[in-house]
């Protein structure tokens, strides 16, 4: 198994640093500190932590900081990085966007966004979930008290999920996606396809919605709560703030 991490976005609402950033090397550690750990920097630890000593990275917007980061960040990390290119990284959204990865699936994976910073027993309650038939398992947060914009899932204990989608009351919820998602190997035919009939009828849509296409054509995904742990995905300056708060805890 992988690390698999999608950086290609341009995370447009954290300007002025992504003008010259993709937003996974966005700083969050202390502000003005020099050399400061970005969300990238959190992952890789995090992989690394669990034995995970190859990374793919899909890149796209800005991705020259990260091909001049990849020497850097492979002797800190004692990682091997592969760079996967996005070629509509800002025109498409991000079921275009995990899809180009199609071929790293094939060696099992945990994805993780670009911007979510997260402990790394998010990643040890993945890999502890494994086994039996799952092939495709979400990190989700069932604590946290869900508003419009998460993106929200529904799950069954015996089918796992159901639903995923933003566009749900939240009351429905079972609770929210994180971005983390352990892959085996052996569904990533499947995703793939189900990625490509996402974004060739909608470039604009989730690798979430893919999730959903694999669902309503009989595939099971399950979920694994990751308890009460601090997380945040980085998505304007005020959750900027907010992960510089938690990365300091790791």
């Amino acid at each position: 198994m992988i690390g698999l991490v999608l950086a290609a976005g341009a995370g447009r609402r954290l300007r002025p640093y992504t003008d010259t950033l993709p937003k996974a090397l966005v700083p969050v550690g202390p502000e003005g500190a020099e050399d400061s750990i970005t969300v990238l920097d959190l992952t890789l630890g995090n992989f690394a932590e669990v034995g995970i000593t190859e990374v793919a990275v899909v890149v796209g917007y800005r991705k020259e900081a990260v091909y001049e980061r990849q020497a850097e960040l492979e002797a800190k990390y004692g990682v091997t990085l592969t760079l996967v290119d996005n070629d509509k990284a800002e025109e498409w959204n991000n079921a275009y966007s995990l899809w180009c990865a199609r071929d790293v699936l094939r060696q099992g994976v945990i994805l993780a966004n670009g911007d979510t910073v997260h402990p790394v027993s998010v990643e040890k309650t993945l890999l502890a979930a494994r086994g039996g038939d799952r092939r495709i398992i979400l990190a989700l947060d069932t604590v946290k008290h869900l508003a419009d914009e998460e993106m929200k899932v529904v799950a069954d204990p015996a089918k796992g999920m159901r639903r995923i989608t933003k566009l749900m009351d939240p009351a429905e919820a079972t609770g929210e996606y994180i971005g983390v998602t352990l892959i085996e190997g052996e569904a990533a035919g499947a995703l793939a396809d189900a990625l490509r009939t996402t974004f060739e009828r909608d470039p604009q849509l989730y690798y979430e919605d893919g999730y959903q296409e694999l669902v309503d054509r009989g595939f099971t995904i399950d979920v694994a709560p990751i308890g009460a742990v601090p997380w945040v995905e980085i998505d304007n300056h005020a959750d900027l703030a907010r992960g510089r708060e938690i990365a300091c805890q790791y």
